[in-house]
């Protein structure tokens, strides 16, 4: 754990100073941030927590408006929060009826409504000055096999003719960018994280991928390693960056590219320490989510000084 915590990430051509939490806390005074997404961007919010409760010894949990996990920080009335919400749109498995008689191997599908979003988030806005979206890690047919589909739908209706894994990212980051900015007011600072990188080595996951690294990757491993055209295992971070960069063209989401950065840290993942009996032998090795403190502190300096800049543009401070 020394190891890993002696990496730390330097840019070029700035200066990215440490948060420091209670000038950070003390700038949010009376305001709240929030994340929506799947587990990497409760990753986020777990780093942030930790860091941000050295502030405030009287700090308290925090699970109300759908959140999953979240803090409340009494001494500068700011709550930070995390709603799952893993393909952002509403789903909702729909089994198979018996009296269909059709024997396509099927077991039912997930029905997902394209224009809805997911109950854990449909009534935040007005609540929070910042948010930070993502989705991503959940578009793959580990998740959603053929024997349990995703079935798009759009006002009720089935979208026809359907459409695959993809397309239906791309349909639904449409709507619900289109919704973000619809319901969420113009003076709310509205961030889309892009994807976290994994690092899986020799086979995926479930084909005994590890990531037992003890240092980060040199830069000219990295297109080896990511570059979709190769078709490696971990091809679905800048794959998925080019569909959520495309959707967002136009809006006044602000992206938050913390993938390059990311990519070096291989080993910086819990990998078989997930602490619990035989995780490893049911699930593979973690190489998705990240050890804490780790990466997710860097992404915590640069949305903190970014979260500065936003707030001093819109006359916030």
């Amino acid at each position: 754990m020394t190891l890993i915590n002696s990496w730390r990430w330097v840019p070029q051509s700035c200066h990215l100073p440490r948060i420091d939490p209670v000038r950070f806390l003390g700038t949010m005074k009376n305001r709240n941030i929030g994340f929506v997404g799947d587990s990497l961007n409760e990753n986020f919010l777990a780093s942030f927590l930790c860091i941000l409760s050295v502030a405030d010894k009287g700090a308290k949990k925090w699970k109300k408006k759908g959140a999953w996990r979240g803090a409340y920080f009494p001494k500068f009335n700011v709550t930070v929060a995390y709603h799952r919400a893993v393909l952002l749109s509403r789903y909702q498995w729909q089994p198979k009826q018996p009296e269909a008689g059709v024997k396509d191997g099927s077991e039912g599908f997930y029905r997902v409504d394209v224009d809805v979003p997911a109950d854990d988030w449909a009534k935040i806005a007005g609540f929070y000055d910042v948010l930070v979206f993502n989705t991503g890690h959940w578009w793959n047919r580990d998740k959603f096999p053929k024997e349990k589909p995703l079935v798009f739908y759009k006002a009720g209706q089935p979208i026809v003719p359907p459409l695959g894994m993809l397309d239906g990212l791309k349909v639904v980051l449409t709507n619900m960018v289109t919704y973000i900015q619809k319901e969420f007011p113009g003076n709310t600072l509205k961030f889309w994280r892009l994807q976290s990188p994994r690092h899986f080595y020799g086979g995926d996951w479930n084909q005994n991928g590890s990531c037992l690294f003890n240092k980060p990757l040199e830069e000219d491993e990295l297109d080896l390693w990511f570059e979709p055209r190769n078709n490696g295992v971990n091809k679905e971070a800048r794959l998925l960056n080019f569909v959520i960069e495309g959707a967002l063209q136009g809006t006044n989401i602000q992206l938050l590219d913390l993938t390059h950065l990311s990519e070096f840290r291989a080993d910086a993942h819990p990998a078989i320490w997930l602490g619990k009996k035989d995780a490893v032998a049911i699930w593979g090795q973690d190489c998705m989510h990240w050890c804490l403190p780790g990466v997710p502190d860097t992404w915590v300096d640069i949305l903190s000084q970014l979260i500065h800049d936003g707030l001093g543009r819109t006359g916030g401070l």
